[in-house]
């Protein structure tokens, strides 16, 4: 059974994973250079990467998912797309 903590952190992670996809999506529009709120959208995507990223390091560390899986998961992901698509030539 999921804990009111758990329920917590993972809407929490939905939420960040949304303002990085948002994010993105300024990225496509107007460029990294693109600034707003005296922040170019570079600087945002960063920001909400690292959001982003403070919430899987909370799972972690509290075990939630575990490393070991996420490294394996990460490698298998890059060795996919050095197959599939361009972005490694």
């Amino acid at each position: 059974m999921m804990t009111q903590r758990e329920r917590e952190i993972l809407l929490i992670l939905q939420e960040e994973s949304a303002e990085v996809i948002q994010a993105v999506s300024k990225v496509f529009r107007f460029g990294y250079d693109s600034v707003w709120n005296e922040q170019s959208n570079k600087e945002h995507l960063e920001e909400e990467v690292g959001d982003f990223l403070a919430m899987v390091q909370i799972m972690v560390d509290i075990g939630m998912i575990d490393t070991t899986a996420i490294e394996i998961a990460k490698t298998n992901k890059i060795t996919k797309l050095k197959k599939w698509s361009s972005i490694f030539e």
